[in-house]
């Protein structure tokens, strides 16, 4: 679901206060002055400080020989290349052009322009300040945190970014049709982890009433960052289920473009170079065939949802836009308790707990939602997480949904083949042989892949003990500010060893990756902070099989975040990222 940053002390995104200038009274040219003022007025702006700064330190450069070195200086508004004594490793930043070079005054009314474009067109998130925000559409909005610049980006990374997305998703299909490697793969992450061990419990079940999936629906996303070092494009990870952001990226993708579009000339940025983004069209394309597929006409998408959730703005685009475009696809949007207890009820009256309990309750093939339609799709914005699944309840509504015929998006067997353990036994020796046929295409993979490790692996746990520095220690979740870093990572796995338990099965190791810090303008909350930053890279993949037809299997667009260079962690939802876009270089 959301971002996990392998790169770059776990904060949340935080500035400093100082004001850089402040509305309306800085000294301007004679010429925009008056322009800006006159705008201000009219819409009576209401805040005198929207551009604060803050000029992050640089990230200490550790020893390493295997891995990636990193380190930025910043000097007199300038960045420079640095040779750490240390390491004898040299980064090169070379940023798109001269960020402290920008006229102050051109960043005002950019950041002016970005706030009203972003309310007109729907870049919006809950306000957490606001209580009922996550729970009411239109109640307490606030634009979404973005990058008021692209990402300057190598062409050819790109290219071979979108190449991969297809691939990836084949593997997840082949993948998730092995029961046996799954279950054996995840056998010791059972007893460490609970919630892993629940969603392994209902794919046993499934193998138990040998259900197939026949018609198999994903709508994944890879992320990668680019290593500053070695220039390599490194998987961060893979998501399978709750692909975040296919809306809202792409109106940054939009706002970008239309920033540059007025002011590109002045800054010296072709609005050409940013890469279209069609997430959503894509997204929905998948959604109207596989209902196609399921050939019931009265049949709808269910959008499963948290029952609080800011983010709703991104899930109403691909709801809107569906509607648009194939008005007979019905929709409805459903939590996890809302369908145990309207929907079971609805079918079984209000003896439906007994009857739950009833072999044929759970061989049942089809379900209905309210108002008697049978549900085709059932698509998970929501049950990632353990805090989705409170109660036992909530595991009866995803068990149901996984016996019966509608198509899950995905299904659980696609959630089980996003773990993060599956992305270290994919990572291992003659792995992939086992799923996939083409060489090529195999390298591909193969090429993208960071260092992965069990921490069985005694070798490896005593490096990282020994340089916590070049790694990071990741449990099986989703959603950002899971992972762990630094000296936190040698705390870990040197309590894990006393133990001596099977507690280190919850956690995989992979290498820390450290991509190029660049200078960036991030908005949040009306202010617009400059800061240091670092990127990843997300390319959504939509993929569609009905038996042994693939219908669908392309590259959907993109996800771009960016965070400020001193945090560990990702994530937009969670605090950490603002949404980008991209800049081909």
């Amino acid at each position: 679901m959301g971002a996990a940053y392998s790169s770059c002390s776990t904060h949340s995104l935080t500035f400093s206060s100082q004001t850089l200038f402040s509305f309306p009274t800085i000294t301007t040219k004679a010429s925009s002055k008056s322009n800006l003022e006159s705008k201000f007025n009219t819409f009576l702006y209401p805040t005198n400080k929207i551009f604060n700064t803050h000029l992050a330190k640089p990230i200490k450069t550790m020893a390493q020989t295997s891995f990636p070195c990193s380190g930025l200086a910043v000097k007199c508004g300038k960045v420079e290349e640095v040779e750490t004594q240390e390491e004898g490793c040299v980064r090169k930043p070379t940023p798109m052009f001269d960020y402290h070079g920008i006229d102050q005054d051109l960043i005002q009314e950019m950041v002016y322009d970005s706030l009203v474009w972003s309310s007109l067109h729907g870049l919006v998130v809950g306000d957490k300040s606001a209580q009922r925000s996550g729970k009411v559409p239109g109640v307490g909005l606030v634009h979404a945190p973005f990058a008021l610049l692209p990402v300057p980006f190598p062409e050819s990374h790109w290219t071979q970014a979108c190449e991969l997305a297809p691939i990836f998703s084949e593997l997840v299909d082949r993948v998730s049709l092995d029961g046996k490697f799954l279950q054996d793969s995840l056998s010791r992450t059972k007893k460490a982890d609970s919630f892993t061990s629940r969603l392994l419990d209902i794919h046993s079940k499934m193998l138990e009433i040998n259900k197939k999936e026949e018609i198999r629906l994903g709508l994944h996303r890879s992320d990668y960052m680019l290593d500053e070092q070695t220039k390599l494009l490194l998987q961060i990870e893979l998501n399978t289920i709750s692909s975040s952001f296919p809306g809202l990226s792409c109106l940054v993708n939009e706002l970008q473009r239309s920033l540059l579009n007025q002011h590109g000339e002045d800054l010296g940025l072709d609005p050409k170079r940013i890469p279209s983004n069609s997430a959503v069209s894509h997204f929905v394309e998948a959604f109207a065939k596989a209902w196609n597929e399921y050939n019931n006409p009265r049949a709808v998408v269910m959008f499963v949802v948290q029952a609080e959730e800011r983010n709703m703005y991104d899930q109403h685009w691909l709801s809107a836009v569906l509607n648009e475009r194939y008005p007979f696809c019905s929709q409805q949007r459903l939590n996890f308790l809302n369908f145990i207890t309207h929907i079971t009820l609805k079918l079984f009256g209000k003896h439906w707990q007994k009857l739950m309990q009833k072999e044929n309750f759970y061989r049942m093939e089809h379900f209905s939602c309210m108002g008697g339609k049978a549900i085709a799709i059932v698509y998970f914005r929501a049950g990632y997480a353990p805090n989705d699944y409170p109660s036992e309840s909530e595991w009866r509504a995803r068990l149901l949904m996984e016996q019966s015929s509608a198509i899950k998006c995905p299904s659980i067997s696609y959630h089980l083949a996003g773990t993060k353990k599956i992305q270290q036994e994919l990572a291992k020796p003659n792995v992939l042989e086992r799923f996939l046929d083409n060489k090529e295409d195999i390298a591909k993979l193969r090429e993208c892949f960071a260092g992965l490790w069990s921490l069985d692996d005694s070798d490896i746990v005593e490096k990282a003990i020994e340089k916590p520095e070049l790694f990071v220690m990741k449990p099986q979740r989703e959603g950002g500010g899971n992972n762990i870093y630094g000296v936190d990572v040698r705390e870990t796995l040197q309590r894990l060893q006393k133990e001596g338990t099977d507690g280190n099965a919850a956690y995989i190791l992979m290498q820390r990756i450290f991509p190029t810090v660049f200078p960036t303008f991030l908005m949040r909350d009306g202010i617009c902070h400059k800061d240091h930053a670092i990127s990843e890279l997300g390319i959504y993949g939509a993929y569609l099989r009905n038996k042994d037809k693939v219908i669908m299997n392309d590259q959907c667009g993109f996800l771009m975040r960016t965070k400020i260079s001193s945090s560990d962690e990702g994530g937009v939802a969670a605090g950490f990222a603002v949404l980008d876009s991209i800049y081909l270089t």
